[in-house]
C-alpha cells in the first residue's frame, strides 16, 4: 500500500506546525479538508497519528510516520536540487543541539563550510540529555546528544568531551569562599542553573560536597550568554564550559572555585543511517571540527 501523497502533506504540515488551521494556510486548503485527509491517512494505516489537543501532537505511531516524512522530503529536496541547481532554493536540515555547544565551538567551527554549501539549518535547542529525544520525535534529522547509543535506524558517532568548571568571579569567591570550597558555605552561596532540565550543577554539589540538590539557593538563567554574564557580575557560581571560561580564569576575571575538579560531558553525533549526501557532509564537518575542538579520551 503507498502513502497518499496529499494526506501525507496534511499530517506533516500539522504535526510540525501544531494546527489544523495553520496547516491548512500553508497547504491552501480548508482546515476541514486538512482533517479529513489525515483522518483518511489514520484510516488507511489503521492507527491514530495525532492526539487533537491544543496544540495538536504525533501518536507514538504518527512520531514514527512523522520520521520517515522528514527523511523522505530531506531526500526529495536534495533530488530536485540536483536536477535544478540554478533555479531550486537552500536544502534545510533541522539539527538539535545543545545550547553550550551552539554558544561555543559548533557555528565557529562549520561557518566556512556552510557558506561554501547550499545548506541552511534549522537549529533546535535543548540540553544535551534531552537532544536524543528531539531525533525520536522526528524534530531533527540530525543532533548532537551526551547519548551514547545510537536510535533505531541512526547511526551514532563520539565527537569528544566538553569540560566544565565551576566557577565564579573574585568578589563572588571572596565573600562566600574565602575559606575555600565547603558545604557550609555552599549552602548558602547562590548557584547558577542553566534551567530545571540542568544538573550539571547540582551533580557536581552533591559529588564533591555531598549536597543534595534544594539545600542551597538557585538562580536560573536560560541563556548561555546571560549564564555567563551573571557570573561575571558576581549574582552566583556555576559550570561553565572551558571554552568560556579558560581565558576569563586566567586573565582572573572568574576563579575556579574548586581547582582541579571538572566535569567531563560526552557528546555525541546522531543522524539517519539512510541519509542525504548533504548530511552526510555536515555529519564529516562536525566530527573533524570536533576533534580538534573539544576534549578527547
Amino acid at each position: 500500500m503507498g502513502l497518499d501523497a496529499r494526506q501525507c502533506d496534511a499530517f506533516l504540515a500539522t504535526a510540525e506546525t501544531g494546527s489544523f488551521d495553520t496547516a491548512a494556510l500553508q497547504l491552501r486548503i480548508t482546515p476541514s479538508a486538512v482533517s479529513q485527509r489525515i483522518a483518511g491517512l489514520e484510516m488507511a494505516l489503521g492507527a491514530p497519528l495525532l492526539v487533537r489537543s491544543r496544540p495538536c501532537r504525533p501518536t507514538a505511531t504518527g512520531q514514527r510516520l512523522l520520521v520517515y516524512l522528514r527523511r523522505t522530503r530531506l531526500l526529495e529536496q536534495e533530488f530536485q536540487a540536483d536536477l535544478r541547481t540554478d533555479q531550486s532554493g537552500p536544502l534545510q536540515i533541522p539539527v538539535a543541539v545543545n545550547n553550550d555547544t551552539l554558544a561555543t565551538w559548533l557555528l565557529p567551527a562549520i561557518a566556512p563550510f556552510l557558506a561554501a554549501q547550499r545548506m541552511t539549518l534549522d537549529i533546535v535547542l535543548d540540553e544535551q540529555n534531552y537532544t536524543y529525544a528531539l531525533l525520536e520525535k522526528g524534530l531533527a534529522v540530525a543532533g548532537i546528544s551526551s547519548a551514547a547509543t545510537a536510535m533505531r535506524g541512526c547511526t551514532v558517532a563520539p565527537l569528544g568531551f566538553m569540560r566544565y568548571r565551576m566557577v565564579g568571579s573574585p568578589q563572588f569567591v571572596q565573600r562566600w569562599f574565602s575559606a575555600g570550597f565547603n558545604r557550609e558555605a555552599a549552602i548558602r552561596a547562590p548557584v547558577l542553573v542553566f534551567s530545571r532540565k540542568d544538573t550539571l550543577q547540582a551533580d557536581f554539589l552533591l559529588k564533591e560536597l555531598g549536597l543534595m540538590a534544594g539545600a542551597y539557593p538557585v538562580h536560573y538563567l536560560p541563556a548561555s550568554d546571560p549564564f555567563l554574564q551573571a557570573a561575571r557580575l558576581g549574582i552566583g557560581y556555576g559550570m561553565l564550559p572551558s571554552q568560556q571560561c579558560d581565558a576569563l580564569v586566567e586573565t582572573g576575571e572568574l576563579v575556579d572555585v574548586a581547582p582541579g575538579r571538572f566535569t567531563d560531558v560526552p557528546l555525541f553525533w546522531h543522524a539517519w543511517r539512510v541519509q542525504s549526501h548533504a548530511l552526510e557532509l555536515l555529519g564529516r564537518e562536525v566530527i573533524t571540527a570536533a576533534a580538534s575542538l573539544l576534549q578527547q579520551a
